[in-house]
């Protein structure tokens, strides 16, 4: 039986991955932990962690004894460059004390899976842009980037050298209508959905045609337990697996709003988001997660709108 520790429970992906991992394992399986003091999903089972402490993660490791954890907890690209020493420490020190604490328990003979997302922030100007390989040049100039670069090569290291069985997913942006925008470069495609069905006019901090790679929270749940979920033996990159649902750019998903509300409009005004999502690729080439462990996206674009309209609606 697994029993699961989700910390940063209350984000964007935390929240719904609770939900779907209680709907699988029970929901006294599943731990969710935040460093707020409460849980702001109704989980079933609730602690307040501090990734950064590390005599709590054991603490909480022994009373529930953990199998997996989920290692969530992390601030975002745009938030990030606001307090970048803030952002290096939580990414880096939180990822460390997972992957030294699934070290110590594995020596102990109580092996601990641990997943750990990374993000297409890895990447930077001079990676290949389109269709972006997943062996290429990474050169990120961002804190939360060179964060993630960082926590992918000790990723890789505590596989490589503890045997640590450590799991991670490069993600795009991620949309979601469950949880409001929490500061990321991509967030422009989850906030234009609010002020559509407002019949404001969205102020988008991206140019028309930034175009980015997506994923809808379904996808990105999906792929997430997959690849917890796949035999180890298949798990053939241990740094992050390039992962991606669909690519756009705001104002093809703006074109796509408006077959749904005509009368929608966006106004343009690029700020520094812009200049950190002019780094990132444009598309992801995700082939080998697919041959690895048969990743493959099911949500497209129109499909992606139509529900956002529909659930963003009852929400507000």
């Amino acid at each position: 039986m697994e029993r699961i520790l989700v910390i940063g429970a209350n984000g964007q992906i935390g929240s719904e991955l609770v939900d779907a991992l209680a709907a699988k394992h029970g929901a006294d399986n599943v731990i969710a932990a935040d460093i707020s003091p409460a849980s702001l999903y109704g989980a079933k089972i609730y602690e307040v962690v501090d990734v950064l402490n590390a005599d709590r993660l054991a603490e909480i490791h022994d009373k529930y004894d953990i199998t997996q954890v989920y290692q969530l907890a992390a601030l975002l690209s745009a938030t990030g460059e606001k307090a970048p020493l803030k952002a290096w420490t939580l990414n880096m020190d939180g990822l460390l004390n997972i992957l030294e604490l699934a070290r110590i328990r594995g020596e102990a003979g109580k092996p601990l899976k641990v997943f750990w997302p990374s993000s297409i922030a890895a990447f930077g100007p001079n990676t290949e842009a389109v269709n972006t390989p997943q062996y290429t040049v990474m050169d990120p100039n961002t804190i939360y980037g060179i964060s993630k670069l960082a926590g992918e090569r000790l990723c890789e290291y505590y596989f490589q050298k503890y045997n640590v069985d450590v799991r991670s997913i490069r993600y795009p942006g991620i949309i979601s209508y469950k949880s409001p925008p929490g500061g990321g470069t991509t967030d422009y495609a989850i906030a234009i959905f609010h002020s559509a069905l407002k019949g404001e006019v969205y102020s988008c901090f991206l140019e028309a045609q930034q175009s980015l790679p997506m994923i809808y929270m379904p996808d990105a749940i999906r792929a997430t337990i997959s690849l917890m979920e796949a035999p180890a033996e298949n798990i053939k990159i241990r740094s992050s697996y390039n992962v991606s649902g669909m690519s756009f750019n705001p104002q093809e998903l703006t074109s796509e709003i408006t077959k749904n509300l005509p009368n929608f409009q966006v106004h343009y005004a690029p700020d520094s988001r812009q200049a950190i999502a002019a780094s990132w690729p444009q598309s992801l080439n995700d082939e080998a997660a697919y041959q690895d462990w048969g990743w493959k996206a099911e949500i497209d674009l129109p499909a992606l709108v139509t529900d956002m309209l529909k659930n963003v609606k009852v929400a507000n």
